[in-house]
């Protein structure tokens, strides 16, 4: 919840103000705090389903043979990686070659771990398989 108050800061210091003037009826209060009570409750949710689809990730891959580049960039892709994934990011992140990374990469498809998006050419990028 202090998460979301946060966010909301500036919403929630007007609203104080504004329900300790006048008749101090708190019904815009509570209504703005139920609102950022739902808020926190469902971002709440979002980040325990990404959790528990990374443990579930885990626990099916667990006799999967992976090196640790493999896993760094694993989890980075389930904790909210920014853009597209490609060769060169890959590369820069795990601090390998562009060479390694390509095969790293490939071996994540063979895997079913990894496919190539549509675009290709220079803008091949690389996802997580939804079976992930």
């Amino acid at each position: 919840m202090s998460a979301q108050i946060r966010l909301e800061r500036k919403r929630y210091y007007d609203i104080l103000e504004e329900t300790q003037k006048g008749n101090l009826d708190v019904t815009d209060w509570l209504v703005w705090f139920l609102d950022c009570l739902t808020a926190a409750l469902e971002a709440t949710e979002r980040t325990l389903a990404g959790v528990l689809h990374k443990a579930r990730f885990w626990e099916m891959h667990r006799a999967t043979p992976l090196n640790d580049r493999q896993r760094l960039m694993i989890n980075k892709l389930f904790d909210g990686f920014e853009g597209k994934l490609n060769t060169s990011k890959w590369a820069k992140i795990a601090k390998c070659s562009s060479d390694t990374a390509l095969r790293d990469i490939q071996d994540l498809i063979e895997k079913g771990i990894l496919e190539k998006e549509a675009a290709g050419g220079r803008s091949t990028s690389y996802v997580l398989t939804t079976a992930a």
